[in-house]
């Protein structure tokens, strides 16, 4: 299985879940929460804070998405946490800082 970046733009495809979240941390400009202005990187780190910190009515107030929206983005961290190994996607993140 590959997965695809999901960043709009971005074309890239990777064979691992958390190179995929590495690549969306290290590449791509930090996304500004709606909600509550905290910057975090894009993707799925992005969609994480998301619906952890806020409820899905802030979310939709926020960003103007549509249950279906809401849904696909809950879908992907569903589907990122059910396969990947995010001490791998700590480790990478912190070895690209070195």
């Amino acid at each position: 299985m590959t997965w695809g970046c999901g960043i709009e733009g971005c074309a890239e495809v990777f064979d691992s879940v958390e190179d995929v979240v590495v690549h969306q941390t290290n590449e791509h400009e930090r996304h500004e929460c709606k909600v509550c202005g905290t910057v975090v990187p894009d993707g799925y780190l992005a969609i994480k804070h998301a619906f952890e910190e806020h409820t899905r009515a802030e979310y939709v107030r926020a960003y103007g998405a549509s249950a279906e929206e809401v849904r696909e983005r809950e879908q992907i961290q569903d589907e990122v946490e059910a396969k990947a190994d995010l001490q791998t996607i700590v480790d990478q993140i912190d070895e690209a800082k070195i």
